[in-house]
């Protein structure tokens, strides 16, 4: 979810910038459990090169096998990655510059829908709430999540639609489906942050900001919002 401060500002601003809650939202979304976690790979341990040797066979040259383990393999360029691959990239990314990258490559990816007439209206709404349209890009957004109701991105951009409407409810529900859809948005973990933030409920607010970092750990903004909801937690806990 790309969020705003007020109704006027750019639909993707809230990245800049960076009650009423809706509990069984909430727990779909896991923000009383643990954070989102990746589950690593196992690989199983390399064979021995005299294994599954046939009598009278000779072993592999210790040279040859020692260049061929040595030689360079070259990695896969990011356009060509899963998108697995790039969260990986994602979450290990050494500059901010180079995470920006990688993170615009899955937006674009979630930008597509695979159907056009789904992509067209998509492509509508977002001109509607850019022109500040925004109950006619709604209006469209309803026709696309009617036609392409498995598209995380149709409910994320929804949901910023509401938020602009000042609907935080309307909003927050619209978050919860995307991230049933796609639970790696970081997109619409941020704006859930933003919301529960306003609404006065913190802690919530900092497990979906620290939820956005194990995905985006350089996310413009959402560390120093952690940093911030911690030490004022902190400060009333006490």
């Amino acid at each position: 979810m790309n969020l705003v401060s007020s109704s006027h500002a750019h639909p993707l601003a809230w990245q800049r910038l960076l009650g009423t809650a809706v509990p069984a939202l909430l727990l779909g979304v896991g923000l009383t459990l643990s954070p989102i976690g990746q589950a690593s790979a196992q690989t199983s341990p390399p064979a021995s090169s005299t294994e599954g040797a046939k009598p009278g066979q000779s072993k592999p040259d210790a040279k040859t096998e020692t260049k061929a383990e040595t030689k360079p393999v070259r990695p896969t360029p990011l356009a060509r990655q899963s998108t697995d691959q790039l969260f990986e990239r994602l979450a290990t990314a050494s500059t901010p510059e180079e995470a920006k990258g990688i993170a615009n490559l899955i937006q674009r990816r979630w930008a597509r829908s695979g159907s056009d007439t789904a992509d067209l209206l998509m492509s509508r709404a977002q001109e509607a709430l850019k022109a500040g349209e925004v109950a006619l890009g709604v209006e469209i957004l309803d026709r696309l999540i009617a036609i392409e109701p498995d598209w995380a991105e149709g409910w994320n951009q929804r949901a910023n639609a509401f938020f602009v409407l000042q609907d935080p409810v309307r909003s927050m529900l619209d978050i919860g489906e995307a991230l049933k859809r796609e639970p790696r948005h970081f997109g619409a973990l941020g704006g859930l942050g933003i919301i529960l933030r306003q609404q006065g409920n913190d802690k919530l607010a900092l497990q979906a900001y620290r939820r956005v970092l194990t995905l985006y750990p350089q996310m413009e903004g959402v560390k120093e919002q952690v940093e911030s909801l911690a030490r004022d937690i902190d400060g009333r806990d006490i």
